[in-house]
């Protein structure tokens, strides 16, 4: 996806922003690293990864994996989240194929 071409949305912003307006089932998103954790995994090699989290729990830990805006928008239209390393072999095509992978974000964890 791409930005709104708007200051202050972020590209997170403007990926959850089309997934709403087309009625998307699902918002893959692809970043650069593998999945949400509790801490940054590059600096806490202790950092806990999510298999499965829920939209409140990444707002209300506040987990800086993707920005508020973003998790919002999915959560008010429902459209759960599964966010992945974008580097990994095929990792695009397992995300899009519902293989596990990743972290899946959703109403409930």
């Amino acid at each position: 996806a791409c930005g709104t071409g708007n200051p202050y949305f972020s590209t997170d912003t403007g990926a959850a922003l089309r997934a709403a307006e087309i009625g998307a089932d699902v918002l893959l998103m692809a970043k650069n690293v593998d999945a949400v954790y509790d801490s940054d995994p590059r600096k806490n090699p202790n950092a806990r990864k999510f298999d499965k989290i829920s939209y409140l729990d990444v707002i209300n830990l506040r987990l800086a994996h993707m920005d508020t805006t973003a998790i919002t928008t999915c959560m008010e239209n429902n459209i759960p989240i599964i966010t992945f390393d974008l580097a990994g072999k095929d990792n695009i095509v397992k995300a899009a194929m519902g293989e596990k992978i990743g972290t899946y974000i959703s109403a409930q964890a």
